[in-house]
């Protein structure tokens, strides 16, 4: 799969805003402080868009991975999935997460009536992709269009959903684990140059903060000098082999059958051993359903833990 396909599928777009009004600059210190969340059932998100309930959803789809971050940091299983983060052992593990069932049809193409046998009170999408099944749920379950850019949505998202459900308490402790680990990440930051790439071939794409949840931490955590061309642009081997990256993260990604690591495909050009991080052994390939599609404070915590431990 493309770059330019596979880009597209992970961003989501539209204006961000910060939770409680938190700088997101990267020159700026993490804020360690956490608001207390207020249960509602009506609420507008970051984003504009409203949603109400009559009572806590319990039977909540999750039709993208931060769904199933959020749930899990609020100690709720979903009802059904379409991603394969719960399986990693810091959610519920593989055995756990074969009990939850899966919605046929794939992250891109859900299957409408295999969400709704589910009797949902609550499903949860991604606006780019998800967005277009709207007026085939409205009247049967509430549908909300989640839209994360950085890594304030993705906490904002999870005030939200835990003021939703309820789980307020639960919410303000992951919130506060996040931060906190994200403000000791942020004190010993390396001074190398970090860079993240994604696909499954050649025409391989930069994770750049701003349209990349996971990349926008990284400027807290190392040089990080890579700015978005758009999600139709790919990336050669000569741009970084120019930038003299020490610490390469690679996320293999493949909506297909798999067919070999990224890192490996990509070792068949010569260019590739010149790479300074190639060179010192300091190539990573990390969880894609983590690193690319979590995107919620779990996964962002895992991150952290992994990044900082290959930046020392």
């Amino acid at each position: 799969m493309t770059a330019a396909l596979v880009g597209a599928v992970l961003v989501g777009c539209g204006a961000s805003a910060d939770p409680a009004g938190k700088d997101r600059t990267s020159g700026t210190k993490t804020d360690v402080t956490v608001e207390p969340i207020k249960k509602t059932r009506e609420l507008t998100d970051k984003n504009g868009v409203k949603i109400s309930t009559d009572k806590a959803p319990k039977r909540i789809v999750c039709l993208f991975a931060l769904c199933d971050d959020i749930l899990t940091e609020l100690g709720i299983e979903p009802t059904a999935t379409n991603s394969s983060l719960l399986a990693h052992p810091d959610f519920l593990g593989k055995k756990k997460a074969k009990e939850i069932d899966v919605i046929p049809g794939g992250f891109i193409a859900p299957e409408v009536e295999a969400i709704l046998a589910q009797k949902p009170d609550l499903v949860i999408g991604l606006e780019d992709t998800h967005g277009k099944l709207a007026p085939a749920l409205k009247g049967a379950t509430k549908f909300w269009a989640m839209q994360p850019e950085t890594w304030q949505d993705s906490v904002s998202y999870l005030r939200d959903v835990a003021a939703l459900t309820g789980r307020t308490a639960q919410g303000e402790k992951a919130e506060k684990t996040f931060r906190a680990k994200l403000a000791e990440a942020e004190q010993a930051r390396s001074d190398k140059t970090a860079l993240i790439i994604f696909g499954s071939d050649e025409n391989f794409g930069v994770a750049t903060p701003g349209t990349d949840v996971t990349a926008g931490l990284f400027p807290k955590l190392a040089d990080y000098p890579w700015k978005s061309r758009g999600v139709d642009g790919s990336y050669s081997l000569e741009e970084i082999l120019a930038r003299d990256v020490d610490v390469l993260f690679v996320e293999t990604i493949s909506f297909g059958a798999a067919d070999g690591r990224l890192s490996d495909k990509l070792a068949k050009n010569p260019l590739w051993g010149k790479i300074p991080a190639v060179k010192n052994g300091n190539v990573h390939e990390v969880d894609a359903e983590v690193w690319a599609k979590g995107r919620g404070t779990r996964s962002m915590g895992i991150v952290l833990d992994e990044a900082t431990a290959a930046l020392r």
